[in-house]
């Protein structure tokens, strides 16, 4: 009988096992792929995300890798500055905002949980197909990547961190479908290039319906003088959720390059980047509307299998990260794994501190969350402006940061305190 079992070795399921661990609760990770290698693309972990890596001694780890974020920079189409702001420790947060690989923050975490819990603290080759609740336990029902059944789990707590096509919560919820479709289409490369705007900066140019997005996310390379430069171009298509075989796909830059072509910003020739990028990914900007419940019984829900939201204001791994903080706290307070083997209430104390919270993120980023800037841009000076401040006031600009921050829970006095 396994204490805690949890689904899905991502961002979100290898931090939970790491902060069981120090907190002194067993568990196994069960991963449906053969092996864990670092795929995917750069991503953002937001100082209140790294204030929880850094109780788990991650952090030096982290800057080893990441780049330090310094500034966060907002233009129109023509290259026009419209807002940027200092970020991480340069705003006075008491903890640094990273950009890094998703594969190499993946590993990372899969290396330290393999380190710490032991090898078979991470079970591969299982794909969750289905699962029974008892009173006492639940029986996970797993196959191999050949499809063949593997003998049946059972773990008194089971904590599905398994993504925006997770199992468990389709098995809660099968009437809800597809995920809900943006009407944007992201494309993603990454290549080594020269460092630009300080080598430290995230910016992001355009407006709602075309926008790019783009920042270094390699030490190593930086300590070179080039930079890893994680790109993203973002346009609105028409049609319905693509199918899930068809998210991540390889595709040709032709797909989307011709709305970029004029591109060329004094900091960054943004077509020549496109054009130099060997591989490029193709996926649809989408999400799930917030759920009613996420715990039933002795299972709950983590992370994108909770609440996937449009990756806007660098907030999908950041806001796992912190569901893992409160998943814990409620386990150690509940005294489950010592006085109590029913994690129930314990999961109904961590889906009071998270559900809502992160239901709101989701609304706020289909509204544009801090990318509002770019929009406000767009519709009050579509031709370009003499200054900023002649279509946005300075105190706008600096409410929707600010409103943002506080949604999402990274005020630098939420963080800091």
């Amino acid at each position: 009988m396994h204490d805690i079992a949890i689904i899905g070795a991502g961002i979100g399921g290898l931090t939970t096992a790491l902060a069981l661990h120090a907190a002194g609760l067993r568990c196994t990770v069960f991963e449906s792929v053969n092996e864990l290698r670092p795929l995917g693309v750069g991503i953002n972990l937001l100082p209140h995300s790294v204030r929880v890596l850094a109780g788990l001694e991650l952090e030096a780890k982290l800057a080893a890798t990441a780049i330090e974020t310094a500034a966060l920079s907002y233009y129109n189409k023509f290259g026009q500055l419209i807002w940027t702001e200092p970020r991480g420790r340069g705003a006075g947060y008491a903890f640094p905002q990273f950009s890094i690989h998703r594969g190499e923050l993946q590993m990372l975490l899969f290396h330290e949980v393999i380190a710490r819990l032991g090898p078979q603290a991470v079970q591969t080759q299982h794909a969750l197909v289905r699962f029974e609740e008892r009173p006492d336990a639940v029986t996970l029902h797993f196959v191999d990547a050949a499809g063949q059944a593997r003998p049946p789990i059972e773990a008194r707590a089971v904590i599905a961190a398994d993504g925006i096509h997770s199992v468990v919560r389709k098995a809660f919820y099968p009437d809800e479908g597809a995920p809900r479709f943006s009407g944007l289409m992201l494309w993603r490369g990454s290549i080594e290039g020269e460092p630009f705007l300080g080598g430290r900066t995230m910016f992001q140019a355009g407006h709602l319906k075309q926008k790019f997005v783009c920042y270094p996310i390699s030490r190593e390379l930086a300590d070179q003088g080039r930079a890893r430069i994680n790109w993203i171009a973002e346009l609105a298509v028409s049609g319905e959720t693509p199918a899930r075989q068809d998210w991540s796909r390889r595709v040709d830059a032709s797909v989307f390059r011709e709305p970029f072509a004029g591109w060329r910003f004094d900091w960054l020739d943004i077509p020549a980047l496109i054009d130099r990028t060997e591989a490029i990914f193709e996926y649809p900007m989408a999400d799930r509307d917030p759920l009613p419940r996420w715990t039933h019984g002795r299972i709950t829900l983590l992370g994108d299998a909770a609440h996937p939201m449009y990756p806007i204001g660098s907030n999908g791994a950041s806001q796992a990260i912190l569901d893992v903080e409160a998943m814990v706290e409620a386990l150690k307070a509940s005294g489950f794994g010592r006085t109590t083997a029913d994690p129930t209430s314990a999961f109904e104390r961590y889906e009071a501190a998270r559900r809502e919270a992160t239901a709101q993120i989701v609304l706020g980023n289909r509204k544009g969350g801090p990318d509002e800037v770019m929009r406000l841009a767009e519709e009050r000076a579509p031709q370009g402006f003499a200054h900023v401040h002649d279509v946005i006031p300075q105190a706008e600009l600096e409410a929707i940061s600010a409103r943002y921050k506080q949604l999402a829970g990274f005020s630098r006095e939420q963080v800091n305190r």
